[in-house]
Order: structure tokens, then sequence, then C-alpha cells
């Protein structure tokens, strides 16, 4: 997959993401510093989101990555939400509920504690 498609997958996932009551769904950006010859500025990681949305979205946000995914050729999307990271679409649809029921479990316990509302999916070929 080239950049190109990659950045048409990524902004078909971001309209997506905004069809749900998220708060904000922005191009991700790289924390890395600026590589030598380019201009200084902000840069964008390809194929990455970052997605503000309260503790109770993130169920239907994963499921919509899901959904999303099985008609992408896109292999993997890797999820950061407090501290944690998963990555759906190297598993079976059963191994793959698993996680995702493990995963939410943990936010839900975190969430608790202190309510966070960070997450950012990042597609990856």
């Amino acid at each position: 997959m080239d950049s190109e498609e990659l950045d048409a997958l990524t902004a078909q996932l971001r309209r997506r993401l905004l069809e749900l009551d998220v708060d904000d769904v922005r191009l991700g950006r790289s924390e890395g510093p600026v590589p030598e010859g380019a201009k200084p500025g902000e840069l964008l990681t390809v194929g990455a989101l970052a997605v503000t949305l309260a503790p109770t979205v993130i169920r239907p946000a994963l499921r919509l990555v899901e959904a999303w995914m099985s008609s992408r050729p896109v292999r993997t999307v890797k999820v950061e939400w407090d501290g944690r990271t998963l990555e759906l679409g190297a598993a079976t649809p059963e191994q793959q509920e698993r996680l995702l029921a493990a995963f939410l479990e943990g936010s839900r316990a975190t969430s608790d504690a202190s309510p966070s509302t960070a997450e950012e999916p990042s597609a990856r070929d």
C-alpha cells in the first residue's frame, strides 16, 4: 500500500469516526525531530488519527474500526488508550472479541479512577 492509498483510507476512517459521538478526530502528529533537509514545521504521522472521546464511546469506536477494516486492505489497526495498546486485525474473530473485551475491561477500570478521553488508532499496512 502506498502513502496516497493510506492517506485516503485514513481520511475514510476519520469521516466514519466523526459520525460517532466523539469530540474530535485529527490527523496524528509526529513527536520526533524534523528529518534533515525538511522544512521546519509540524510532521504528520501517515495513517494515524488522534480521537478525543468520552470513555463511553470507546466500544462503539472500536466496533466501527473493526467493521471498517473488514472491507479495506488494512491488515491491522493499533489503538492506544490510557497508556495501553491493542492491535486489531492479527487474530481470529473469536480471539479478537476476547482481546477487545479484556482491553475494554481494563479501560473501564482505568476510566473509573481517572477519566481520560484520548485514543489514537493508526492504520498500518
